[in-house]
């Protein structure tokens, strides 16, 4: 019986040994409360947490997959992985569906959003790229990188999809950010948005994007049309408090007066039910994940892996950012979700695909690249 035992569990070891196990446990924690917070989002019935928790299950597959893929395999296999994600960036403007746009394609079983892969696919690209040249990048290099980038964002701002675009965006100049980028870049590029914001405004913005800002500077201009979802969602923050009015209890999201309450606005719902408190504890927990990647990226050995690793940790932070800004007024409201915690199968399979890949920087690490 012990043999079998010890047989069984050298099996399992083997099969878990890409996997890094503090970001394991801070993933299972953040999809927990993710799941617990989704059931009481939907009513208390459980056809959303369990339709999620499937799509945990094929990210959960998918991350472990990537982990066990060398940092040498997943650079050679980069420029094919960037290309083929492209494609369903063309196809989803000629057949996909959405409420103001074309974001998602539908296969039947589900929606999938094709700009979700790029916030993988878009930094492995920037680093493989990068990782061939000298470090810092001299300026054809880094006009290069940007035409990488700006190739699948425009395709994303034709959906429109101004949110993605902007998230896909920064993965990218997060690359050039790690990779020793010039700061002036940066302002350069901030001063070359703030100039080209009028012509936007006039000539690219859609009604509804024009509603969002203008309902960020006062939402109460419109409490009843445009500024309901933020009025509505700072009211579910604030009647949360300390501890929260305690799971199931959150009135805004169960009256129905909180919109999207199980994608975008999912956070307030927390706040809500679980107060500062829980809020904290969600934080924490991406505060870890986060700070663990951005510790694989120092001890990655080659420079690929190094990028690639920071950009992931990087970009899940302005995730989290966007979304909190977003959902407490200090952001416009870009259709923008909580990683792990809002509904969605697309988002969180690619995040967790990422963090499969950061896995494999550390799994691999005895690897030396060129």
């Amino acid at each position: 019986m012990n043999a079998i035992l010890g047989f069984l569990f050298d099996i399992f070891a083997r099969l878990v040994r890409t996997l890094d196990g503090w970001l394991c446990l801070a993933l299972l924690a953040l999809m927990g409360i993710g799941l617990a917070v989704l059931y009481s989002a939907g009513g208390e019935s459980p056809h959303l947490a369990i339709a999620q928790g499937a799509r945990y299950g094929v990210g959960f597959v998918a991350m472990w997959a990537l982990s066990r893929v060398s940092p040498l395999r997943l650079r050679n296999a980069t420029p094919i992985a960037y290309a083929l994600t492209i494609v369903p960036l063309l196809l989803v403007l000629a057949i996909g569906t959405g409420r103001h746009g074309k974001h998602w394609i539908d296969l039947g079983v589900f929606y999938f959003q094709p700009a979700e892969l790029l916030k993988l696919t878009l930094p492995m690209m920037v680093a493989w790229y990068l990782n061939r040249e000298p470090l810092p990048p001299r300026f054809p290099v880094v006009l290069m990188a940007i035409a990488i980038v700006a190739i699948p964002v425009l395709l994303i701002l034709l959906q429109p999809d101004f949110g993605t675009a902007m998230l896909v965006a920064a993965s990218g100049g997060f690359v050039l950010f790690l990779a020793g980028l010039s700061w002036w870049w940066f302002v350069a590029a901030a001063g070359g948005v703030a100039a080209a914001a009028p012509a936007a405004w006039f000539w690219l913005l859609k009604p509804y994007q024009k509603d969002r800002i203008l309902t960020f500077l006062d939402p109460e201009s419109d409490p009843l049309g445009a500024g309901w979802n933020i009025i509505q969602s700072k009211i579910a923050i604030g009647a949360g408090g300390l501890t929260g009015k305690g799971w199931g209890q959150g009135s805004q999201s169960h009256l129905d007066y909180l919109p999207e309450h199980t994608t975008d606005f999912i956070f307030a719902v927390l706040s809500e039910e679980f107060g500062w408190v829980g809020v904290a504890v969600v934080l924490a927990l991406y505060l870890f994940i986060i700070g663990r990647c951005m510790w694989i990226a120092s001890q990655a050995r080659e420079g690929y892996s190094r990028l690639l690793a920071g950009a992931l940790g990087l970009s899940l932070f302005v995730y989290v950012v966007v979304n909190g800004g977003m959902i407490s007024g200090l952001l416009p409201v870009v259709g923008v979700p909580m990683p792990l915690l809002s509904y969605g199968g697309t988002s969180a399979v690619s995040l967790l695909a990422g963090l499969g890949v950061v896995m494999a920087v550390r799994a691999h690490k005895p690897m030396h690249g060129h």
